[in-house]
């Protein structure tokens, strides 16, 4: 898979503030972008963590008003979406401030969305269909692993046909994103071990993906290396900063990786599988993982090759398919470490939903950039793999 540097190649990113404490910084950039009163979207588990009155302060001692939006669900509904955008034309709000992990940060963006446009959220699925400009947006994460703060993706839960749907488009990408590691100390063990996993599948789907570049790729290899180096002490030594800062600076750089090079056929099938069970993503992701790197390695070998040495694992003298068994072997001792040894059939999935899982991962945008072509039996046949 070596392409020529001449190739077409775009980079997007928000202003990016990383450190401990940044959160306090809020208020600063809302009112540099003049907002007179600001939707702060969260959910309940990071308002009783205290991240939220972080940043309540932070407003008023910039005179600046707001109102608190909680009504999120782990995987955002269109239902909290277009409440959200209510709430927010009826408040006369000039700007929004998500605190949270994936779920405020997708709903916040597709709050902006509607804001803007005044029409339903389902009217948005698909690439670049964003027309007008959304509120100025700063997103404050709590975990480390969705990157949604960083990248131009949104992804919706539509719970009437048990589907996510994504919104793929730069207007998404925030205006700022304020990278706290101090936000991710009220992550418990499981969420720790779902975004870093999340964080770990985005890095490794954007090198292979046929976008990937010399501009996402650096990106992409370090955010293994942060990731796969911290991830399972940092879980087990939950109150040290700097293994947080590691793990969080990981995250953020394989969102800089998928958000420009986009991802593969992990995430067309995980969320397919997380918008029909209703599970954590990252759950998804590590009951997939192997199983698609097992299906996608002969179309990217070299690239793979790099994976693994990246990954630690010595290739010198191996044969593909032996590099290939030893990723496979390393992705599930890691994911058995940090907690994740189910199969599909633990969440209750059966054969006969298969077909229905595979023709939604085929319509994801994020199988568009697979490296290896894929059609819908080819998905029955994976997620008949990982049962």
């Amino acid at each position: 898979m070596s392409r020529s540097v001449s190739e077409l190649r775009k980079f997007v990113s928000p202003e990016i503030v990383f450190g401990a404490g940044c959160r306090h910084r809020v208020g600063h950039f809302a009112s540099v972008f003049g907002a007179s009163k600001v939707l702060i979207v969260s959910d309940p588990g990071v308002q009783a963590a205290g991240w939220v009155t972080d940043i309540e302060i932070s407003l008023q001692e910039q005179g600046i008003n707001y109102h608190i939006f909680t009504d999120v669900s782990p995987n955002p509904r269109v239902e909290e979406v277009m409440h959200g955008a209510e709430i927010y034309k009826l408040h006369s709000c000039t700007a929004i401030v998500a605190v949270g992990g994936g779920s405020p940060m997708d709903c916040a963006k597709a709050i902006g969305i509607v804001a803007a446009h005044g029409r339903s959220i389902l009217e948005f699925e698909g690439v670049d269909t964003i027309r007008l400009p959304s509120p100025p947006l700063i997103l404050i994460p709590t975990t480390a692993g969705t990157s949604a703060d960083v990248s131009q993706f949104v992804i919706i839960s539509n719970q009437q046909q048990r589907m996510k749907f994504s919104i793929v488009s730069k207007a998404v990408v925030p205006d700022v994103s304020l990278i706290d590691p101090e936000t991710t100390l009220t992550m418990d063990p499981f969420l720790a071990a779902c975004t870093g996993i999340d964080a770990l599948v985005h890095a490794i789907e954007a090198f292979v993906s046929i976008g990937s570049g010399p501009l996402t790729d650096h990106h992409a290899l370090e955010a293994m290396r942060l990731i796969s180096g911290n991830l399972i002490e940092m879980i087990a030594n939950p109150t040290d900063i700097v293994l947080r800062e590691q793990i969080m600076l990981g995250s953020m750089q394989a969102g800089l990786a998928f958000s420009n090079a986009i991802l593969g056929a992990v995430h067309a099938m995980s969320h397919s599988l997380g918008g029909y069970l209703d599970l954590p993503h990252g759950q998804c992701n590590a009951t997939l993982i192997e199983h698609v790197v097992a299906f996608n390695f002969d179309s990217a070998p070299e690239r793979f090759k790099i994976i693994a040495q990246t990954l630690g694992i010595d290739c010198r003298g191996l044969s593909p398919p032996q590099i290939r068994q030893h990723l496979i072997d390393y992705l599930v001792a890691f994911k058995r470490a940090v907690g994740f040894q189910d199969s599909l059939a633990t969440y209750g999935v059966s054969v006969s939903d298969i077909p229905f899982l595979s023709r939604h991962a085929m319509v994801d945008p994020c199988i568009l950039t697979n490296p290896r072509t894929s059609n819908q039996r080819d998905m029955e046949v994976v997620y008949g793999e990982a049962l």
